[in-house]
């Protein structure tokens, strides 16, 4: 290894004004390094206690983020790093969360920080200078992680968005089949009816009973109580010596039909007759329920394009609008719908009568409401209880966040708001940590408080209405 000399760490551009003599005790209390291209200086977990002047080449930085090293910034003797890396004065770094791999050829001193009060009382400035590199080091450093954790978040929220938009898009494409197969049937059932010359009268009153149904609203029946008016309707059937068609007698059950309300028909109509009418209205009503059911299914994905619509604040500058959190509450709700059913999660919502819009980043605030949600659910049991409720005043909205789930541990509570600190497993989550979510709430002049204990986690968000 080739020896480091005064000449050279001269050219280290955060050290190249320090006097002599200066230089040959930084020289004396330091150690020589070299690496090769593609080693690794340091990795994740490794503790931090060297300061690093690089002579001749680069480092590479990687960041472990959820299990995968994402590049973030290159190391080396340029204006920008000032040819020094790894533990800077007054750093509360301890160990490494990320790899520094080397590319080319590097060589330099490493310093232990055990030698940074001397090295403050010898130059002060040059501690301050430190400083700066540490200060633009740590800013640029928030900036690329929370841009980083908005993609992640948006990842995550792409993958829910795409989950909730699959069953309605199935839906829609499973019945469109059925109504193809109904309206040929019915082109079928129709010619048989004319056929046998059907009295239209006995037409037009099962379909005025039909009609008086719809308007009567529909009673919920338990799979028992179904059970039983389905073995009723089918053993009417039989003792007319009717077909007893299983699919028939479903229908006219869910429309609420039962044996009595057809036996005035049967007493007027032959039986011939009486079974293609009852075929006839049965595909009818089929055909309404599918019609229905599409309808349902093309409202839940026009509500779930609203609530995306909402939810990033789609053509909207960046600057404070007004908002009805309610809304956006719902719409986060509506979003993360998918993994609330997924655990069976019972939801209760309390809100106050007298909110008003309130002036916001509107985006930004929805990843708070979709961050603390989520933890939430991530906390939670099958079963669990997860409650959302807001009080208003006239300075004031606040939100109370509140779940079932084992609580943070005490040890931990104090650290939850630090940056990149999770206790989520690799992958999982919505990659917006909670340290974005107190800086959001601290850009809307509010404040965020968490009280935790088993059985009992409550997240309380503060927005001032103005």
């Amino acid at each position: 290894m080739k020896s480091v000399t005064i000449e050279e760490l001269k050219k280290v551009i955060a050290v190249s004004d320090l006097p002599e003599d200066q230089l040959k005790w930084i020289l004396n209390h330091s150690e020589e390094f070299e690496y090769d291209d593609g080693e690794i200086v340091g990795k994740t977990g490794d503790i931090a206690e060297w300061m690093y002047f690089i002579i001749e080449g680069k480092v590479d930085y990687y960041r472990n983020v959820y299990g995968k090293l994402v590049f973030y910034h290159s190391f080396m003797n340029d204006n920008e790093s000032g040819g020094v890396t790894g533990v800077l004065p007054y750093s509360r770094m301890k160990v490494f969360s990320g790899n520094s791999i080397v590319s080319g050829h590097l060589r330099g001193l490493r310093f232990h920080k055990k030698y940074f009060q001397e090295l403050e009382q010898l130059n002060p400035d040059l501690i301050q200078r430190l400083i700066s590199y540490m200060t633009e080091r740590a800013r640029f450093f928030a900036t690329t992680q929370m841009q980083m954790e908005k993609v992640g978040a948006l990842g995550n929220l792409a993958a829910g968005i795409a989950h909730e938009l699959n069953n309605p898009a199935s839906a829609i494409n499973r019945i469109s089949y059925d109504l193809s197969n109904r309206l040929f049937l019915n082109i079928e059932l129709t010619e048989k009816m004319i056929r046998q010359g059907i009295d239209a009268d006995n037409i037009k009153y099962l379909r005025d009973k039909i009609e008086l149904k719809e308007k009567v609203p529909k009673q919920n029946l338990t799979a028992l109580q179904r059970m039983n008016k389905e073995d009723e309707l089918m053993n009417w059937l039989e003792d007319k010596g009717l077909p007893a068609d299983q699919e028939v007698v479903a229908t006219f059950t869910e429309a609420g039909f039962e044996g009595e309300e057809l036996e005035s028909l049967s007493v007027h109509v032959p039986k011939d007759e009486l079974v293609q009418i009852l075929l006839w209205i049965e595909n009818l009503l089929s055909s309404q329920r599918i019609i229905k059911d599409l309808t349902e299914a093309s409202t839940r994905i026009s509500t779930l394009v609203g609530a995306i619509k909402s939810h990033v604040h789609m053509d909207k500058a960046n600057e404070k609008q007004t908002t009805d959190l309610h809304k956006d509450i719902d719409n986060t709700l509506t979003l993360l719908g998918y993994k609330i059913r997924e655990k069976n999660i019972n939801l209760k919502k309390s809100y106050c009568d007298n909110l008003v819009d309130v002036q916001a980043y509107v985006g930004e605030l929805n990843q708070v409401w979709t961050n603390i949600i989520d933890n939430s659910i991530y906390a939670v049991k099958k079963g669990g209880i997860i409650m959302v409720e807001t009080k208003c005043d006239e300075k004031n909205v606040n939100v109370k966040i509140i779940d079932d789930g084992s609580g943070i541990p005490p040890e931990i509570q104090s650290r939850i708001f630090d940056p990149f600190f999770t206790t989520k497993k690799v992958g999982e989550g919505t990659g917006i940590g909670l340290d974005i979510v107190q800086r959001v709430i601290s850009r809307h002049n509010g404040e965020i408080k968490v009280n935790s204990e088993p059985g009992r986690t409550e997240f309380l968000i503060c927005i001032p209405i103005s």
